[in-house]
């Protein structure tokens, strides 16, 4: 772990350790914590730009605030890791992300200061309004603050939240830490001076009195609004957060000591709903994260002094970039088509189809709910749309699935990267539900492909269908399969035989694949001569295939990487029970468990999910001894 010395940061295990600090010491313990985040994530891995953004702000926040009395909910939770640090786990950090570690988000069960866990977007505020309102009817002294990013300000969640916390007569601070702008003059000592003029109780006093005095004569009250409004709209950038009920302060400069601590010192003493706007650079005080915050969002270890260095040779291709480039082919063959994204061009593969196809792509913004459903209005059009996400993020579009895509059966191919484990992210990311919650939709389809060629042979058959089709692929590269140049596609709800048992063992055995453990699958069945199926459709499921192998069997085993309940080994199960078939069935997958962060081929280990896993389960089950 870090081998620095960082004599400040040493001496604080908790933040009462810090409020001790003068603030001259807390300008020299955020200079040591900034230094310390770059070193430590430099040596683990993990998500750098947005941390190194927010080490003055939660310096700050943890100064102010009697945490964790006071509740800091922060959204995303990917810009917590100076938060970590200064709440007693600094000597853990070495364990980030790393099975057994620290979480890369925050979690109730990992720190009390973790007051909610988090790492989908725009749920803070919601959270944190929720604590202040248990803590006003508790009868309890405390704040709840929010600190929330300019980008999952655009989801509908946080405004829902907004909506609610104007009228709700909450002691709740939302913070917007607002990173995607550079600090323009305005954001200087006059507007340092402001904002604390403003967070002051002698400017919240004087409105108040002045608002008595002049409520019985209301066009002159009016009069007194427009000219307090008009005021501040020439210092601070919006009023459309006091329109919702909040008390607008800034924006301020995030970092800057000298001007959030006086500030959020005024804000902690007022009642209601407080608004505080700062202003962070995302990479601040390391220049290649500066000049390139996307490419050091997440990084894998490096060394601080090269920055990131590609690899000598290249990796193999993932399958984000196989969907990129079908993407492009697809929209070079066919101008109907059109791609969607809720905020994630570089994650989905589609930076090089915005590149080429300015015109039909769209990003939307942190709104899957959105996204889904204005696809659906494109589809009504004629257009074709891809929609491309994460699976855990479509679990946020899922009743706009339901009733505005799949009801009007409406084509719209849904592109679900991140499909099962996703390692590092852990449980909050992991792409475990996908097929239970799309196959029992109507109208519906879901396509699972084993390898690299079939994601793209599988995306072309899912574009050409008349109602919307889900294709489920996981993080990273699969087996190797090269894909074809060309569009062809593949059979719909149709599967294949890739290895047939040779009908000596004692038990014939036929292992039904559902995506990339066919592989795993196939080396399973060479130790127990098994036959195995590679279905490719968890929706509509090969019942022809299904059943001659029932009838030519003595067990089935399905495998899959998304959850056992509900998926597709249950459709298997199901298919038989109609066929009036009694054929023992071992279903294989991910356990009723959330599974948290490590690497990825551990963590399918564990499950039993690797080779030697898939093979000991069929022994135990149906060759014991």
């Amino acid at each position: 772990m870090p081998t620095n010395s960082y004599p400040m940061l040493q001496t604080v295990n908790d933040p009462a350790d810090l409020r001790r600090l003068s603030r001259a010491e807390l300008k020299e313990l955020a200079s040591e914590l900034r230094a310390f985040v770059l070193e430590s994530v430099s040596q683990t891995g993990g998500h750098l730009s947005s941390n190194l953004g927010t080490v003055e702000l939660t310096v700050a926040l943890h100064a102010v605030f009697d945490t964790p009395r006071d509740r800091l909910v922060w959204d995303v939770g990917h810009q917590t890791y100076p938060h970590k640090i200064l709440t007693g786990r600094r000597d853990r950090m070495g364990s980030l992300r790393q099975m057994g570690g620290l979480s890369g988000f925050p979690q109730r069960a990992e720190s009390e200061y973790d007051t909610f866990g988090t790492a989908h977007s725009s749920t803070s505020i919601s959270a944190a309004l929720g604590m202040a309102l248990a803590a006003k009817q508790r009868g309890e002294d405390r704040r709840a603050v929010a600190i929330i990013g300019d980008g999952a300000m655009t989801a509908g969640m946080a405004f829902e939240a907004l909506n609610n916390a104007g009228v709700a007569d909450a002691n709740l601070l939302v913070v917007l830490n607002d990173n995607d702008m550079s600090i323009s003059p305005p954001v200087g000592a006059l507007n340092r001076y402001l904002a604390q003029l403003m967070s002051g109780q002698f400017y919240a006093k004087a409105r108040d009195v002045g608002k008595s005095v002049l409520k019985n004569a209301p066009p002159l009250l009016e009069l007194a609004k427009r000219l307090e409004q008009q005021a501040k709209g020439m210092v601070v950038p919006a009023t459309l957060f006091e329109k919702f009920g909040f008390n607008y302060i800034g924006p301020i400069d995030g970092h800057d000591l000298d001007s959030l601590i006086p500030t959020l010192e005024n804000i902690k003493g007022l009642k209601g709903p407080q608004f505080l706007h700062v202003v962070t650079r995302k990479g601040q005080g390391y220049k290649l994260a500066e000049a390139d915050p996307v490419a050091y969002h997440g990084p894998g270890k490096f060394d601080p002094t090269v920055g990131i260095v590609k690899p000598a040779t290249p990796a193999r291709q993932t399958f984000t970039q196989v969907f990129g480039q079908w993407l492009c082919d697809m929209a070079e063959k066919d101008e109907r088509l059109v791609g969607i994204t809720p905020a994630m061009r570089e994650g989905s593969g589609m930076v090089e189809f915005e590149r080429r196809f300015p015109g039909r792509y769209y990003d939307v913004g942190i709104a899957e709910q959105h996204a889904v459903t204005f696809a659906a209005g494109m589809a009504c059009e004629g257009v074709k749309p891809v929609v491309a996400i994460y699976s855990t993020f479509l679990q946020r579009g899922y009743d706009q699935l339901i009733h505005d895509v799949a009801l009007q059966k409406l084509p719209v191919v849904f592109a679900l990267d991140r499909a099962g484990l996703v390692g590092a992210d852990g449980a909050t990311h992991a792409g475990a539900y996908d097929i239970p919650f799309v196959r029992c939709i109507p109208n519906m389809s879901m396509a699972c492909p084993a390898d690299e060629r079939e994601c793209r042979q599988l995306l072309t058959t899912a574009f050409e269908q008349d109602h919307p089709v889900a294709v489920r692929y996981p993080r990273g590269s699969g087996a190797g399969v090269a894909p074809l140049a060309g569009l062809e596609g593949l059979p719909f709800g149709r599967g294949e035989v890739r290895r047939k048992g040779s009908g000596n063992a004692p038990q014939r055995i036929a292992i039904l694949a559902f995506g990339t453990l066919l592989y795993p699958a196939l080396q399973a069945a060479e130790a127990l001569d098994a036959t195995v199926a590679n279905m490719r459709w968890a929706k509509p499921l090969d019942t022809a295939l299904l059943l001659e192998l029932a009838a030519s069997h003595d067990a089935l085993v399905t495998v899959e990487e998304g959850a056992i309940m509900g998926g597709a080994g249950s459709a298997v199960g199901e298919a038989l029970n109609a066929a009036g078939l009694a054929v023992p069935l071992l279903q294989l997958g991910l356990a009723d468990v959330f599974i948290e962060h490590g690497d990825p081929g551990a963590l399918l280990a564990l499950q039993g999910l690797d080779a030697s896993g898939i093979e000991a389960s069929i022994r135990a089950r149906f060759l014991p001894g």
